[in-house]
């Protein structure tokens, strides 16, 4: 596949006040040196391809600004998001400040997904955070180096999987359970489209954001302690029950990712830990919500225990038959956003660009859509606490391929959802055949 923007991870800030833009460009500058995976290339040829770790010199910061009228902000953010990495010659970030006025700017922050993930945005936004109050106090970023680089940790996971012709290494003890565990999956699940599938997917897509109140938040969570399960589950039985219902089959195979950081040299890095599981769900046999969620508790733990097997070498060693119209294994994908919000307060610990001395600058996110949706459906979802760390509603949203849904059919899904959470938590023990 050539330049696309189907793996583009974008983040877009929206920040009031002055902005210094040469220390906010010596800053980048600063993020890429400290981080190999944001200075990255790979070369190819017939031979296969490899990576090119660019020398810290050839890493200078660039950062493009661009004149923006308030009104059509939007719009520029979201085509600069869609922008194609050709990833042979361009290292797989891109930052971009949108000039809306003197102290009012969007700052883009565009990654490729081969070099980082979401749990690699808390340590891009606390480094970028660093380096910008130095750039502008006039000093260089005074951070801790980092312990191990990207390149450091893939070399140890191979170690760790060891040799797959060796039955009793890591890699083959766990291929041996995901062969079983995947043994006739379903080649494509059955979804309710509005339009039949094409024979290749496009990946337009679009996506709607929800909320659930706190109160629903609130009785899923004691659903979960109740049923020694986890939040997750609960969303992804629901999810099965709901799919079910719209003649999905009694087969549910989802997707989901997993951190892959469980060695603490990772937290602070830049990179693409993160590991996709297929999760399948059982819906046969009309089972009461509360048995359904045992089931999927059961496989999950399990599932677990076999993550560190990469997707990659999963597809090629179940080689299922494939298709260009849709993803292998899974088209479905469920994700629970643990991560903070990349939105922060940050003071500068001298004059900022307006020669204010102590000048705020401050950032909150904004919607930066890629128009693209790499699965069918992916739900999304993340928690809100209090003060006291209650429950205080959900975030989510629906990401759903334009050629398949109409708009229409993607917020019934949602709606549907939301009433599926609501009767499994008024009545758990209630057959899923009459639920949704």
């Amino acid at each position: 596949e050539g330049p696309s923007a189907t793996y583009n991870m974008p983040t877009a800030l929206r920040l009031s006040g002055p902005v210094d833009r040469s220390a906010l460009e010596r800053a980048i500058g600063d993020v890429l040196v400290r981080h190999e995976s944001l200075r990255t290339v790979f070369a190819a040829d017939d031979g296969g391809s490899w990576q090119v770790v660019l020398p810290a010199d050839r890493a200078a910061g660039r950062l493009d600004v661009v004149d923006v009228t308030a009104g059509e902000v939007a719009e520029r953010v979201g085509e600069a998001a869609r922008h194609a990495f050709d990833l042979t010659a361009d290292i797989p970030f891109l930052a971009r400040l949108f000039r809306v006025s003197d102290t009012e700017h969007v700052l883009l922050l565009l990654i490729h997904h081969i070099a980082g993930d979401g749990w690699s945005m808390a340590p891009l936004a606390r480094d970028l955070t660093a380096a910008y109050a130095a750039r502008c106090a006039g000093a260089a970023p005074d951070w801790e180096p980092l312990p191990v680089q990207y390149a450091d940790y893939a070399l140890w996971q191979r170690e760790v999987l060891g040799d797959e012709s060796d039955p009793d290494s890591v890699a083959a003890r766990q291929l041996a359970y995901w062969k079983d565990a995947l043994a006739g999956l379903p080649e494509q699940l059955e979804l309710p489209t509005d339009r039949p599938r094409p024979a290749t997917a496009g990946y337009t897509g679009d996506r709607i954001a929800f909320t659930v109140p706190t109160a629903l938040h609130a009785r899923l969570t004691e659903l979960a302690r109740s049923t020694h399960s986890s939040l997750f589950m609960v969303v992804q039985a629901a999810f099965a029950t709901l799919l079910t219902r719209l003649g999905a089959g009694e087969d549910i195979p989802v997707g989901t990712a997993v951190a892959g950081r469980n060695d603490a040299a990772t937290e602070d890095l830049v990179g693409f830990f993160v590991n996709t599981l297929v999760l399948r769900t059982d819906t046969g046999g009309n089972p009461t919500f509360r048995e359904l969620l045992g089931r999927v508790r059961e496989r999950d733990l399990a599932a677990y225990a076999h993550q560190d097997v990469p997707f990659e070498r999963l597809v090629e060693a179940l080689n299922p038959a494939r298709s260009l119209a849709h993803h292998p294994l899974y088209q479905v994908m469920i994700t629970f956003n643990n991560t903070a919000d990349a939105g922060a307060r940050t003071a500068p610990d001298a004059p900022a660009a307006s020669g204010e001395a102590g000048a705020l600058l401050n950032a909150t996110r904004m919607t930066a859509g890629t128009g693209v949706a790499k699965f069918d459906l992916a739900l999304t979802f993340g928690e809100r606490h209090d003060p006291a760390g209650g429950p205080a509603g959900m975030r989510g949203s629906l990401e759903y391929r334009t050629e398949l849904f109409d708009r229409e059919t993607a917020e019934s899904v949602i709606s549907r959802l939301l009433g599926v959470l609501g009767s499994v938590t008024a009545d758990p023990d209630r057959p899923i055949g009459g639920i949704g």
